[in-house]
């Protein structure tokens, strides 16, 4: 009797229930939240899920936007273009229910992106202590994207903005927010970070799979990943993972009972599938869910991962960007990076290195409109790939968003770059761009870091001489016939060539020879 009782209510509970599922169904992104910036000047996408066929109603001040949640639930609207202001508006969202966001701020909005030299923390950096009691900025805002390595799009994370201070600035990316706050207290407007970086990441992690298949220059890379994916899933990799897990705890074990330190554990199959190199992971996981989202621009730091494909890197990271660019549907938003700094033992002798075949793929990139190259060949240090001095690495970035974007007059953003070269009575004479005011040298008076070669291609460290505001003079008695110079090419090379405002001149080579990083099937 229960029974049938039981089944007869059954319609009426779940006709019951229906209405209060339905009336929680909007659903909003963790980057859209309390405390967020919006950006300023541009119109700004608001969007979340809700019911198929719902009216949603955006409002903000006098502002409403409306929209229709469509079959898959996503809907989208654009506010009109805002000034910044530090007065704290609240953004209403209704649907089949009611959302309130709160202390909402309008001005410059940054994306600080990359690996591990981006991701690095300010109580890394070496003025983390005076940094962090400097540091209650309630208009300059935070927000943290989690590293999730998938190949399945993601929608959302777990995250949410916060105001500066003592308590979250040591755990926030130390580039990122120098450079963030060098904009808010320069510009007077409230600033908001957005931080994605992930440590040891390959830059065709963060482009979406789909793109990188289609593309026939990156065909070989793809290809490798799909015989390592198969070998990862297959029945014999899993099988002797968990042999060698089991064998692993057995060692552990009898490490902790001698009092030592137990050896490291095996990587499992999933951890690469999941990780930080698979192409289309970090897109997917972490770009993703804040695709869209207004901002003026990005800033990068990232190339050590891909340091031993620096011939590849000359096409990937430019293709990356200008898919980052297209997804976003904002135009060419600006995008300014991190040349790698030195780092490792300083060379001997002169010759070839794949770090400085990525740091020349990396200045290749800026024929990019609205990019930019921040060189710190000297902030390195030879024994630690994290150098821990990321105060001056933001200070030579922002300059480009300065002198490029907020119209501040009499900053020079790059760095001096080669012109060109003429040869004459066994000498080699260097012409410079973007020298400002002239170039000088550093540490000591003779100029460090030039070397040269004949027709034989055999490297020799040169004799260099500035000899005018622009130029630089190169020879040596090992070499009668010049044919090409390099500089600071090396990994870690010991150079020391700058402008007078202190920027350092950009590694480079005369040269057009095959980069060692090229594979022998490449076109």
């Amino acid at each position: 009797m229960i029974s049938v009782l039981i089944k007869r209510l059954i319609p009426t509970i779940v006709a019951c229930l229906i209405p209060l599922s339905a009336s929680a169904q909007l659903k909003i992104p963790a980057i859209i939240g309390d405390h967020m910036v919006l950006q300023q000047k541009q119109a700004n996408p608001i969007w979340g899920w809700d019911n198929p066929g719902t009216e949603v109603t955006v409002t903000l001040g006098d502002q409403v936007k409306k929209a229709t949640a469509g079959d898959d639930g996503k809907w989208t609207v654009k506010l009109d273009s805002l000034d910044a202001t530090f007065d704290p508006a609240v953004l209403t969202i209704e649907g089949s229910s009611k959302r309130v966001i709160k202390d909402v701020l309008v001005g410059e909005v940054w994306m600080c992106s990359g690996q591990s030299n981006m991701g690095m923390t300010v109580a890394g950096d070496w003025k983390n202590k005076v940094e962090t009691l400097a540091s209650n900025h309630p208009n300059l805002r935070l927000i943290t994207v989690p590293r999730v390595g998938t190949q399945e799009l993601q929608n959302d994370f777990a995250g949410q903005w916060e105001s500066a201070n003592q308590t979250n600035i040591p755990r926030f990316s130390a580039v990122g927010f120098f450079y963030g706050r060098y904009l808010h207290e320069i510009l007077d407007v409230p600033v908001g970070l957005i931080n994605n970086a992930w440590g040891g990441s390959a830059a065709e992690a963060w482009v979406r799979r789909e793109s990188l298949e289609k593309d026939p220059r990156f065909k070989a890379t793809m290809e490798q990943w799909v015989k390592r994916e198969e070998l990862l899933q297959s029945a014999e990799t899993k099988a002797k993972y968990e042999a060698d897990l089991a064998a692993w705890k057995v060692k552990a074990e009898a490490a902790k009972a001698a009092g030592q330190r137990p050896p490291r554990g095996p990587s499992s199959p999933d951890s690469q599938l999941k990780g930080n190199a698979r192409p289309g992971n970090i897109f997917a996981g972490v770009v993703h869910p804040t695709l869209g989202y207004g901002m003026k621009g990005v800033i990068w730091y990232q190339g050590e991962s891909n340091a031993g494909r620096a011939w590849e890197y000359a096409k990937l990271f430019p293709y990356m960007i200008e898919q980052w660019r297209a997804e976003w549907g904002q135009g060419d938003f600006p995008f300014y990076w991190v040349q790698l700094a030195d780092f490792q033992g300083e060379v001997d002798e002169p010759g070839d290195s794949a770090w400085a075949e990525l740091r020349e793929s990396q200045t290749k990139t800026m024929s990019l409109s609205n990019s930019g190259e921040a060189v710190i060949i000297d902030l390195g240090e030879g024994n630690d790939i994290h150098p821990k001095n990321k105060y001056d690495v933001a200070a030579r970035l922002v300059r480009w968003a300065l002198a490029k974007d907020y119209g501040i007059q009499g900053i020079e953003p790059q760095s001096p770059t080669y012109k060109e070269l003429s040869v004459a009575g066994g000498k080699a004479t260097l012409k410079f761009d973007h020298i400002d005011g002239g170039l000088r040298t550093v540490d000591v008076n003779e100029v460090h870091g030039f070397a040269i070669c004949g027709e034989d291609r055999k490297w020799v460290w040169a004799d260099a001489k500035i000899t005018a505001p622009d130029t630089i003079e190169v020879s040596s008695e090992a070499v009668a016939a010049p044919v090409a110079v390099r500089y600071a090419w090396a990994t870690n090379p010991v150079c020391n060539v700058h402008s007078r405002d202190g920027l350092p001149l950009t590694p480079f080579r005369t040269d057009d020879f095959p980069m060692t990083t090229k594979p022998a099937d490449a076109e």
